[in-house]
């Protein structure tokens, strides 16, 4: 007999656990899985409605009794840097792009490591193996592309060690970035604000109007970075608005107020999945 998979999709919620943003809450995630012949279509749809990719899954929060994890773009076309962010450029004009298929390599795992072993040794995923590691990289059921960034010092002339990676999805109206981490000898150049900033020119040299960055999230310090880059938008309210017209909800909810998750998901819209 042939099996097809589900034409609709099948939206479940994952059990609370503790929030990575702020400390004393719990959250939990509304998710699908992302496969098929309209894996694309289904990302690039939900992107626009806060989701998020891992792997195979597409996720959003949808915590019992917070609201305070907000999808943020930044819109290409009205972004200027700052004269900080200037300056995190010049910091990094060694560094050269290079982009690929979606591979895992040693280099790769190595930065990996020390990266997450600097700056994130108590976090969720302090335990990846190599193997972990390259099912983050490879597993991707769309358009998806390794950003590399190696050193070019002033007077060479091939780029040389690797010290930068992103992990980013080609969405129908932008980039995203899936996941980043970089040579934490390098913090003090920022090079994940250079990263973002870098793909904003991505995007603009492939003549797309948006780089989606994950959530930012009022009140968490780990987050505050996000909302200094310029032209920034949040996905609120089944909307996107600009994040200078956004207003901070107050930081506690009565779980009464809270949207039901079938209401949710009554509300995404989906792409016509019967197109092939």
């Amino acid at each position: 007999m042939r099996h097809t998979l589900p034409i609709v999709p099948q939206f479940y919620v994952t059990a609370p656990q503790p929030c990575p943003y702020l400390d004393g809450r719990v959250e939990r995630k509304l998710f699908t899985a992302l496969q098929g012949d309209h894996a694309t279509a289904l990302n690039d749809a939900l992107s626009k409605q806060g989701f998020r990719r891992s792997q195979n899954v597409l996720y959003r929060p949808c915590c019992a009794n917070c609201n305070l994890c907000y999808s943020a773009r930044i819109k290409v076309a009205d972004f200027n840097p700052s004269r900080s962010q200037r300056r995190v450029l010049n910091k990094n004009r060694s560094l050269r792009r290079g982009a690929s298929t979606p591979w895992a390599t040693e280099d790769q795992f190595q930065l990996f490591r020390s990266y997450l072993d600097a700056r994130h040794a108590e976090g969720g995923m302090a335990d990846m193996d190599i193997f972990e590691f390259a099912a983050m990289i490879e597993e991707t059921p769309v358009r998806s592309r390794v950003v590399e960034y190696r050193d070019m010092p002033d007077g060479t002339n091939a780029p040389t060690d690797l010290k930068a990676v992103c992990l980013t999805d080609v969405l129908d109206d932008g980039v995203s970035l899936v996941y980043s981490f970089f040579d934490p000898d390098l913090s003090a150049q920022s090079p994940g604000t250079f990263m973002i900033l870098d793909h904003i020119d991505i995007a603009r040299e492939a003549g797309l109007p948006y780089v989606y960055l994950g959530y930012w999230v009022p009140g968490s310090a780990k987050m505050a970075y996000k909302s200094s880059f310029e032209a920034l938008e949040v996905f609120t309210g089944g909307e996107w608005h600009p994040l200078a017209d956004f207003e901070t909800p107050d930081l506690e909810v009565d779980p009464t107020e809270m949207e039901s998750i079938s209401d949710q998901v009554a509300k995404i819209r989906l792409p016509d999945m019967a197109k092939r």
